[in-house]
Formats: structure tokens, C-alpha cells, sequence
């Protein structure tokens, strides 16, 4: 699971997490300006905030192995509570799509150190 080469870094990822936390914020908020054609990108900067929220301040960040147990409970979740979004299925879509995404970055252990604004 982990590279030998490049040891697990937990404050690494706590910092990709809060970045990409603002950055999600960001992001709904210029998808509410631009209106009713952006409710899909609304939604999906919602579950982006809603992934790296649940996961930020987790103290399993330190451990590679109990972030990934973590990550595999948070997709297995039968639903993700949040308001202000405009389609449940579609917000729920895009969270596991997000969580997925974290967790195939945990799995390689690579990704964490791209902390620019579009990825």
C-alpha cells in the first residue's frame, strides 16, 4: 500500500484537504453567481466541501492505512447529510465520486503535494 520510496506524510494531506476545502468554497460560490445553467457545478463543489470537511481534521490523516479504512466507511454510507443543495442524487453522485478520488491518491500516496487551485 504504501511507496517505500515516500513515506505516508499525514500533514501533507491534512493541508491538500483544507486547500481543496477553501478552494470548494470558493467554487460554489461562483457557481450560485452564474445561476440556474451551474447547479450541477453548485453540487458538485457542495460534495467536494462535504469529502474534505469529513476528512480534514480526521486524526486517521497520520495513518495511511486508517485513512483508507476511513475513506472505505465514508463510501459506504447510504446517504451524505447536507443542505442547500439542489439534487440529492446527484450531490450523493459526486461525493462518493470525490471520496473515490481521495482514496486512490491515498492508495498511491501521490497527488497530495499538487495544492494549486484547478487540478
Amino acid at each position: 500500500m504504501t511507496n517505500p520510496s515516500k513515506p505516508w506524510d499525514g500533514e501533507l494531506v491534512r493541508k491538500w484537504l483544507a486547500r481543496r476545502f477553501e478552494v470548494s468554497r470558493l467554487d460554489q460560490a461562483a457557481a450560485d453567481r452564474r445561476g440556474y445553467e451551474a447547479r450541477d457545478d453548485y453540487d458538485k463543489a457542495a460534495a467536494e466541501e462535504w469529502a474534505c470537511r469529513a476528512l480534514k481534521d480526521a486524526d486517521c490523516t497520520n495513518d495511511q492505512a486508517a485513512f483508507a479504512t476511513r475513506l472505505k466507511e465514508l463510501i459506504g454510507q447510504d446517504d451524505y447529510p447536507a443542505t442547500s443543495t439542489y439534487d440529492d442524487v446527484r450531490f450523493e453522485r459526486h461525493v462518493r465520486t470525490h471520496l473515490r478520488k481521495i482514496a486512490k491518491m491515498a492508495k498511491a500516496n501521490e497527488g497530495f503535494e499538487k495544492t494549486l487551485r484547478h487540478q
